[in-house]
Order: C-alpha cells, then structure tokens, then sequence
C-alpha cells in the first residue's frame, strides 16, 4: 500500500513537472478514450434496454409506466452509468496497462530508461493517469446518452411513450447534485484504473508468467476499489442532499 501511494505521489507531482510527453499523452488518449469507445456504447445501449424493461414491468402494477424515463435517467447518471464504464475500462485497460509495462519491465526496457537519465515515472505513468482522467468521464456522458437512446426505443415501441413523454421528466428530475456525482466518480475511478495498471505493471516479476500474473491482478484490484469507491462517494452525495 506505501509503495502504491509512493508512485501515486509521483505520477501526480509529474502533472506540474516538464517534460510533459504531451505526444505520449495524446496516444493514450485514443488507445484508452477512441479505443473503449465502441464496448462502452454497446454495453450503455443494452444496460439502458434491461433497465427500462424491467422498471416498466414494475411501475405498471401502480399505474405509473410514465415514470420510467426519470428511473432510468438516474440510475445510469448516478449510478450504473459511472459504474459500469470504468469497470470496462478497468478491464480493457488496466489489464493492457499492466501486461504493457509488465513486459517492459521483465525485459528490462524501464531499466534500460533509468540508466539513460530517463524517469520511467514521468515517461510511463503520468501520461497513462493523464489520458485516463480526461477520457473517462466523456466515455461516462457518452454510456449515459446511449442508455438513455436504448431506454426510449422500449419505452416508444413497446410502451407507447411519445418523445416529450419520456424525455420532458427525464430531463426535469435531473438536478446539479446528479451530474455532478455522475462525473466525480468517473474522474476518481479514472485514478484507481490507471495507477493499479500502472502499479501491477512496474512491480512484475517472474518472467512471462508474472506478466499475467499483474494483469489479472490489476483487473481484480481496479474492480474491487471500483465496488467501494462507489459506496463511500454515494455516501458522501447522500449525506450532501
């Protein structure tokens, strides 16, 4: 744990510090951001498909199917929406992070940056957390609106809500404290999914074997803090309204 927040420390004291790799950043950014793009629309679309399929069936015992756009509008901004984006960006990248550096590290090429004056911090991590804070949230809005598309389809064909139907409440519940959470949490998640690949990648050892070692590991590890960042930040949010 002392080592982890060591190179956390690092990696955000290099933000500030030249040189600042913005070509390396720019990469990451379309390997993490462009690259997760396709998965995060695809599971956005069918999360906000089961969501309004399962609360219509619901709400219809009350008389209530209208309500169905506010439903699902804040359950994927507050809570599913974040959620379930990092958790697939945990687990395309995290693990693509970790077996990256974890390759670099058992063929000693990070030694190899050290003996040429090179901080493997700065060159290796700090672009990786950079990329990932700045994608992650836009990856969020984008699973969000694509729930929300995939919500409406079921509830205009099959429930027979018109557009201002599902769309007027929807839009008219969320408040500030909701986009807010819906975007911290992304941003902090962001952390955890780039500093744990990072992390797992520059501590592996072991040869080959060692590289899937730190990848299923970093996974692991990025889901779980997922799971209780979750719960302490909602707590928070909570406590706030």
């Amino acid at each position: 744990m002392q080592d982890f927040f060591l190179l956390s420390g690092r990696a955000l004291k290099n933000v500030a510090r030249p040189p600042h790799y913005v070509d390396d950043i720019l990469l990451q950014m379309d390997v993490i951001g462009v690259g997760s793009l396709p998965i995060v629309v695809l599971t956005g679309f069918f999360t906000g498909l089961v969501i309004t399929m399962q609360m219509s069936r619901a709400l219809a015992t009350y008389g209530a199917v209208s309500q169905v756009g506010p439903i699902v509008m804040l359950t994927l901004v507050r809570e599913l929406g974040p959620m379930l984006t990092s958790i697939l960006v945990a687990g395309r990248n995290a693990s693509g992070i970790a077996s990256e550096l974890g390759s670099m590290k058992v063929t000693e090429q990070i030694d190899a940056m050290r003996a040429l004056g090179t901080d493997p911090i700065q060159k290796l991590v700090t672009p990786r957390m950079i990329a990932t804070c700045a994608m992650l949230p836009l990856l969020t809005v984008v699973g969000d609106a694509v729930g929300m598309l995939g919500g409406f389809m079921i509830s205009h064909f099959s429930l027979r809500l018109t557009a201002s139907q599902y769309w007027t409440p929807s839009y008219q519940i969320l408040q500030y404290n909701d986009v807010v959470q819906g975007l911290v949490k992304p941003f902090i998640f962001a952390f955890v999914v780039s500093l744990v690949g990072c992390f797992c990648g520059m501590r592996t050892s072991g040869g080959t074997q060692g590289v899937g070692r730190s990848t299923t590991q970093a996974v692991v590890l990025a889901c779980v803090w997922i799971f209780v960042l979750t719960a302490l930040i909602t707590r928070i949010f909570v406590n706030i309204t």
